[in-house]
């Protein structure tokens, strides 16, 4: 059953695909993203053994002609390519639980205590990490939002997707998202993201259609919109917890 901003998504590009929409901006700051080889368009891709996507990634379902795997170098990064063209990467970030005294708090709301042994079969827990992750979705688009006001102006209307409760491998997570609408027409970005938390880092998966970025995100709409699906087969599929 297709998802509510599916459809939304699947709305906005019947319309706007057509006129050769471009997004522009970020909601990840690019001096903090890490830089990915470049690929010949000849060729390819390897998978890296210093990327973290090599220990994570279980299968990868792709569209026909598709190709998905770690992409070159350390850099966090997973690359999506057809007939040997890079169409672009997803990005994951770790981040442990001690830098993050914002999610401590949301956790403890939750009733989770992360010194304790955690039982990700229990459903219990797995009602209370739905929740804290919730309240971090939240906390996040709070955030874009306020930094969207500051950027757009009266120029583009800032809209996020509700959250919704999905597998990351074997652990609860939620997907989220937003999109920047121009008021005379377009889009100005879009976003998607899966976050959980394995007891003691927190993951963050993303990609974009976003021209601005260097990294985790897609140069053309249309093909974000093609791969979204399998990267939902993708984020169910990674060998998590560790």
């Amino acid at each position: 059953m297709l998802r509510l901003y599916h459809l939304l998504i699947g709305g906005i590009l019947l319309v706007l695909v057509p006129m050769g929409v471009k997004l522009a901006g970020s909601g990840f700051s690019d001096k903090d993203t890490p830089k990915v080889a470049q690929t010949s368009s000849a060729t390819t891709p390897n998978p890296s053994q210093d990327n973290i996507w090599k220990n994570l990634l279980e299968k990868t379902a792709a569209p026909t002609d598709w190709q998905i795997a770690p992409c070159d170098g350390n850099a966090p990064l997973l690359c999506v390519f057809a007939n040997g063209e890079r169409l672009g990467t997803v990005e994951i970030g770790v981040s442990p639980l001690e830098k993050q005294p914002n999610f401590q708090k949301m956790l403890a709301q939750a009733g989770i205590d992360p010194a304790k042994n955690v039982d990700y079969q229990n459903p219990q827990y797995q009602t209370q990490l739905t929740a804290a992750l919730n309240a971090w979705v939240t906390d996040h688009y709070a955030g874009l939002e306020k930094d969207r006001k500051g950027s757009y102006g009266d120029r583009t209307t800032f809209s996020t997707y509700p959250p919704q409760q999905v597998q990351v491998g074997k652990l609860p997570g939620m997907r989220y998202g937003f999109v920047g609408l121009k008021r005379q027409g377009g889009v100005q970005e879009q976003h998607l993201g899966y976050v959980t938390f394995d007891g003691k880092n927190l993951y963050v998966m993303t990609t974009a259609f976003d021209p601005g970025s260097t990294t985790g995100k897609f140069e053309k709409l249309e093909n974000l919109a093609v791969f979204e699906p399998y990267l939902d087969a993708i984020a169910r599929d990674l060998q998590l917890p560790k």
